[in-house]
């Protein structure tokens, strides 16, 4: 009986402490979102989406504390808020979700603790969002967020410039055909060669984004958001 004991006290201390844990991390990471106050940024969007016709676009990038977010561009820019916008908000909710510690994997050489963020109510948008988190330099290795609305939206992040702030060069969003929604004005083609029954549609899609010329907390003003 002893031994059960022991053994449970043990099992729930450690659930406590990797709660704590990945607590802690989350916090790190919410500080350093918050030191940005605003930024600009040139970005070159590619998208390789099945039965999606759309030429790689030049944009600039605007966000300015704490939800004001903007692109502008001449052609038609397909960029998901998901990597932008839906992390930081998430996480500043603390009292919305629990984070949990579950795990660490090594990518392109870099070791990464894994974070699953589950919500504490069952009506929201959100399913599940995991954080691959170089603990390191508390950046955001990789991401992977699955909703009711969107499906699941994995986020591939390099740094380099912007390390220090936690801002990406590139980004590579992989997406959920099924749920992707088409914007306005993109031509389509419904009689692709994918739709044959021995070549099938993929069922994922992929955005590229390159970063550059970062602008940072160089203040914005309020009227570059309204369009």
């Amino acid at each position: 009986m002893k031994f059960k004991l022991k053994f449970l006290f043990f099992f729930l201390f450690s659930i406590n402490a990797f709660s704590q844990n990945a607590t802690d991390m989350i916090a790190q990471l919410q500080l350093k979102m918050n030191s940005i106050k605003d930024y600009s940024v040139a970005a070159t969007i590619k998208s390789d989406i099945p039965l999606i016709k759309i030429f790689p676009v030049r944009a600039t990038i605007y966000f300015k504390q704490k939800d004001k977010f903007r692109i502008v561009s001449k052609g038609i820019a397909i960029l998901p808020k998901q990597g932008f916008m839906d992390i930081s908000q998430l996480l500043s909710q603390n009292d919305s979700y629990s984070a949990i510690a579950s795990g660490s994997e090594l990518i392109t050489g870099t070791q990464t603790q894994i974070i699953t963020i589950l919500p504490n109510s069952d009506t929201t948008d959100l399913i599940l969002a995991k954080l691959w988190m170089d603990t390191a330099n508390i950046t955001i290795h990789k991401s992977q967020i699955t909703t009711r609305s969107s499906g699941t939206v994995t986020i591939d992040y390099t740094y380099k410039t912007q390390l220090s702030y936690g801002l990406p060069d590139t980004m590579i969003f992989t997406v959920d055909v099924k749920k992707f929604k088409i914007p306005k004005g993109v031509a389509t083609d419904i009689n692709r060669s994918s739709t044959k029954e021995n070549n099938p549609p993929a069922k994922t899609g992929k955005i590229y984004i390159q970063l550059s010329n970062y602008s940072i907390n160089k203040g914005i003003d309020d009227a570059v958001f309204k369009k």
